[in-house]
């Protein structure tokens, strides 16, 4: 199967001195994220993604390709949604910025609103931020003193996963379990510890065997192993994302929120759920602790909360976390100048609107196994180790050896997934991420709008690409 690239949107391509008038432009001035700059040094230039339309993205040269990754976890309803940008045009004529600082404006309220009644349990206070990391750093800060508040000032420490990530602020990336995003900028925040992930295929590394309930508790008690270690009177919370990123998309066992939950209960300690990725439909409900069964006392929150049309992020916490700040003169000294923007909040209520009309979260949930499905028909291919994940959310590991699970050395991993691999998958019209923060994966995360016809056009794009990574071995 492949894709039609034959006849783009009219205006989508640039012609040729526009195109080398931007990547010159690229090379002199742009510094890109995550990304190394000796492509552009060195004259290669980088793509440049022009337009989108539902769950394809179009090229300069106006090529068409299939965003198997929602830009980035991002792109919930998919590209180019005129109700999107018309409400963003709206909202700028009527209130194009006020700050949340002691003031407050109707969008914010509104959003705040739906946000609660959307959280489980008795979250119902919402703190408006413009991304994932500033939610996360916000979750850190705000338990610090809630707890310096409640007579506990020790507790400050905070409980994470081995390559678990959880952002870019000092904060954020000391709870971050990737060793190799963190050296460079040490030192860092102090007071994030690491406890084993949820990586069933590779829990005979972590030293466990046996069943993947029996994993579930295992990897659950090591939460309780380490606040006991470091002392339940200095840890304030234990972050986690409900479906980890990190590594290739790790499900939590069967049972595994359930006793981290006891065990938070039992030392007093906060249940962050990381949901930057995971909310808002990724995984067939608005959250996923939801659909997975959990309450946590405070969940972080961006990425699809707009879709990406513009940027917004949220902490939703308590109201037992919140009851400290009502009184007095007790303040959370912590905030961002364009957190809860009047557009994006508008933006957001409006992709809330959309995600609910078309019935996306039922549309998630019916199709998520047969993605799954898909994905697992390339388990046939020898370099197919495992595939796993849930909702819209799948990761596809990569391995020397089925039968020994033998991973890639970091050379391989080098030649393999960004000498081949990116580009191979780019250049057959998938965008999605070969990614190495752990053994060498291929991660999914499209549009929740697509089905099965789409599925099934990933895997073939998939099969051709790696059948041909395979015989470079």
């Amino acid at each position: 199967m492949s894709i039609d690239t034959s006849i783009a949107p009219a205006g989508t391509a640039l012609d040729a001195s526009t195109e080398a008038d931007l990547q010159q432009k690229a090379k002199d001035h742009l510094w890109m994220h995550f990304a190394r700059q000796s492509g552009m040094e060195a004259g290669n230039g980088v793509p440049i993604i022009v337009r989108g339309e539902g769950h394809h993205v179009y090229d300069s040269h106006g090529k068409k390709y299939i965003d198997g990754l929602s830009g980035l976890f991002v792109v919930q309803v998919g590209h180019g949604r005129e109700r999107l940008a018309e409400a963003a045009r709206k909202q700028a004529e009527e209130l194009a910025f006020f700050p949340l600082w002691s003031y407050a404006h109707p969008t914010a309220i509104e959003l705040a609103d739906r946000l609660a009644d959307y959280a489980p349990g008795d979250l119902n206070r919402v703190f408006f931020t413009t991304g994932g990391g500033e939610a996360v750093e916000s979750a850190w800060k705000l338990a610090k003193q809630y707890f310096k508040l409640t007579g506990k000032p020790m507790k400050h420490k905070v409980i994470s996963r081995a390559i678990a990530y959880h952002g870019t602020p000092q904060g954020a990336l000391a709870i971050t379990g990737i060793p190799g995003m963190k050296e460079m900028f040490e030192p860092l925040t102090p007071g994030g510890f690491r406890v084993p992930n949820t990586n069933y295929y590779r829990a005979a590394e972590m030293g466990f065997h046996g069943s993947l309930e029996e994993f579930g508790q295992w990897a659950a008690n090591r939460i309780e192993e380490a606040i006991l270690f470091e002392g339940p009177d200095t840890v304030a919370a234990v972050f986690l994302e409900p479906v980890q990123n990190s590594g290739g998309c790790f499900p939590p066992p069967p049972g595994y929120f359930t006793r981290v939950r006891e065990i938070c209960d039992k030392y007093d300690v906060l249940l962050v759920s990381d949901e930057v990725i995971c909310a808002y439909g990724r995984i067939g409900e608005m959250f996923a602790c939801t659909a997975l069964g959990y309450v946590p006392d405070i969940i972080t929150s961006a990425k699809g909360l707009t879709s990406g049309y513009s940027p917004l992020g949220a902490m939703i916490v308590s109201d037992r976390l919140y009851e400290p700040f009502k009184h007095g003169q007790t303040a959370f000294y912590h905030g961002y100048t364009f957190a809860g923007h009047p557009v994006s909040a508008a933006v957001a209520l409006e992709n809330l609107n959309i995600m609910e009309e078309e019935g996306i979260l039922a549309h998630v949930r019916e199709n998520s196994p047969k993605f799954r499905a898909a994905l697992e028909r390339l388990k046939d291919l020898p370099i197919v180790g495992d595939v796993r994940g849930e909702g819209y959310f799948f990761g596809i590991e990569l391995v020397k050896n089925k039968e020994t699970k033998e991973t890639f050395n970091e050379a391989e991993s080098e030649r393999l997934l960004r000498g081949f691999l990116s580009k191979a998958l780019f250049d057959a019209g998938l965008y999605c991420r070969a990614d190495d923060r752990g053994d060498p994966v291929i991660q999914l995360a499209p549009p929740l709008t697509i089905g099965p016809a789409e599925f099934d056009e990933i895997e073939a794009i998939l099969r051709r690409v790696l059948t041909e990574a395979g015989t470079l071995l």
